[in-house]
């Protein structure tokens, strides 16, 4: 514990964890990128900068940032709206201005509010996304981008249907290979394997998609049925050179600074990005067994330092992303060393090994991502929440409903009012307590109670019958709102013409002037 944060001294669980993440990466960013109508390198050149600037600049140990599906619809809109992708990429760096800013502001300390209930609600939900949006791949069917979290597709379908859809063009050779790829991952997990130093040094993902490519080969040599089709493999744009290479990067076009549209649209990418960031983040330090805390604020400021380089160089707008953070996390990761490497081998792979890695195919990643999918929501995740009570199961339970049927966004927004829901129910119930006694009533008011207990406290005036005698405690009382004082005055005005005989019980150390005792 006393050196889990020393990268040097963790290299031998960070290194192979930046495996894992890199070969979850890889296909999405490339199908964000093609998703969002921007250049495939686009979505490459936001993995790099998300792992290498923000993973350095970065205060939490396990996120990982990279071009998110949820900014998917806010891209493409605005590539057409703007009229091309470099005036696009001047929205990006200014996002990048105001995220560091927010940063500057404390912003950040918003992502503290969100119910933890509602938080594993997310987890939970990406998790069955991610098996859901994966079974069509790993059957080898592949017209829905990798990476989309939407319920609603781009290819018309939505999630459920195109399951349905999936099963009248299955691929024998991509269905083999899948299951090859689970059965690796799940030997490699067995903790009689994991002694050996092989197996820890050496992660079961690259041997699955090792594995992959051979049978992928052997299936083309030897058997047409099982052949691997084109589009059924990873497609990274290939150069002859580095000077070609760098040919494939896009500038912003600064010429157009006066469109009114370039801030309207950085604006909406500042707001969801950070937003996006920061429960990505709260569900990281969720995850982390070690339970540290990220600095959220310092997080706005390399979220937003990585925004404006990553539109700099021709890349899409980039979060922290849950999906490959809980990669990460279940390949072991321990610091921030694993997010930066991931994005090294990311540009290492791009420039020197794109033929290589375009014979790997999807049904593989999509092995790999079943299984991170059923990690983040195992049933005793549910039961765990169920024994917790139906305050924070519903809540839970709703924001994986909502997530899976809109998008990440919504369905956290929902599962959020919810939660509020209950926090305020609950806040009502301990605000204000009453006791009876024969015709003696006890009327508490504990900690805090603010205008939104005023509801709850006249229908409690309301309740005492005629003839009562009632006692009024606020002496302990940390606040109480005036709202609260106005109607309890106005009870004591009201109290004799139903007969009703009212104390108060002061205290000399009441924060409140009206239940203070005077010396």
């Amino acid at each position: 514990m006393r050196n889990v944060s020393n990268p040097l001294g963790n290299l031998k669980y960070d290194l192979p964890a930046s495996v894992v993440v890199f070969l979850v990466a890889l296909p999405l960013c490339l199908g964000i990128a093609l998703a969002s109508g921007a250049p495939l390198l686009s979505g490459i050149i936001a993995g790099v900068v998300g792992g290498v600037v923000i993973g350095s600049l970065s205060g939490s140990n396990l996120s990982v940032s990279g071009p998110a599906a949820g900014l998917t619809a806010i891209v493409i809109t605005a590539i057409h709206d703007l009229g091309s992708y470099p005036v696009f990429l001047v929205a990006v760096v200014l996002a990048g201005i105001l995220q560091f800013t927010l940063g500057l502001l404390r912003a950040g300390s918003i992502g503290h509010f969100f119910p933890v209930s509602v938080i594993k609600g997310m987890l939970s939900a990406i998790g069955l996304i991610l098996i859901l949006k994966q079974i069509p791949h790993a059957l080898g069917y592949d017209k829905d981008y990798e990476g989309d979290e939407s319920f609603f597709q781009s290819d018309g379908e939505n999630t459920f249907t195109e399951i349905l859809s999936a099963l009248n063009y299955l691929s024998p050779g991509a269905i083999i290979i899948c299951i090859v790829s689970i059965a690796i991952l799940i030997i490699w997990d067995k903790p009689a394997l994991k002694k050996h130093k092989f197996f820890q040094f050496i992660p079961g993902p690259l041997v699955a998609v090792a594995l992959a490519i051979i049978l992928s080969q052997i299936f083309k040599s030897v058997s047409p049925a099982l052949t691997i089709q084109e589009e059924h493999l990873v497609t990274l744009p290939v150069s002859k050179d580095f000077s070609d290479f760098l040919g494939l990067f896009s500038f912003p076009d600064f010429s157009q600074m006066g469109n009114s549209k370039i801030y309207i649209t950085a604006i909406t990418i500042a707001l969801v990005a950070s937003l996006e960031s920061l429960l990505s983040i709260e569900a990281c330090d969720k995850l982390d067994e070690f339970k540290r805390i990220t600095p959220l604020n310092r997080e706005l400021r390399s979220q937003g330092i990585g925004n404006f380089v990553s539109g700099l160089i021709g890349g899409l707008p980039i979060t922290a992303v849950i999906v490959r953070s809980s990669a990460n996390i279940n390949a072991g990761a321990r610091t921030k060393l694993s997010a930066v490497l991931h994005g090294i081998m990311l540009l290492t792979a791009v420039v020197f090994i794109p033929r290589v890695l375009n014979l790997i195919p999807f049904s593989a990643l999509a092995g790999i991502l079943l299984i991170t999918g059923y990690k983040l929501t195992k049933p005793s995740l549910y039961r765990e929440m169920f024994r917790k009570g139906w305050d924070q199961f519903l809540p839970f339970l709703i924001t994986i409903i909502a997530i899976l049927l809109t998008n990440l966004l919504i369905g956290i927004f929902i599962g959020i009012a919810v939660g509020l829901f209950f926090v305020l129910k609950s806040n009502f119930h301990e605000a204000i307590s009453i006791v009876k006694h024969g015709d003696n009533y006890l009327l508490r008011l504990n900690k805090d109670v603010s205008f939104l207990n005023k509801a709850v406290l006249r229908r409690t005036f309301e309740r005492i019958p005629q003839g009562a005698n009632l006692i009024i405690d606020g002496g302990n009382s940390q606040f109480i709102d005036s709202d609260i004082i106005e109607t309890i005055q106005d009870f004591i005005l009201n109290a004799p013409s139903r007969n009703i005989q009212v104390e108060l019980k002061k205290s000399f150390s009441s924060s409140s002037e009206f239940f203070r005792k005077e010396n």
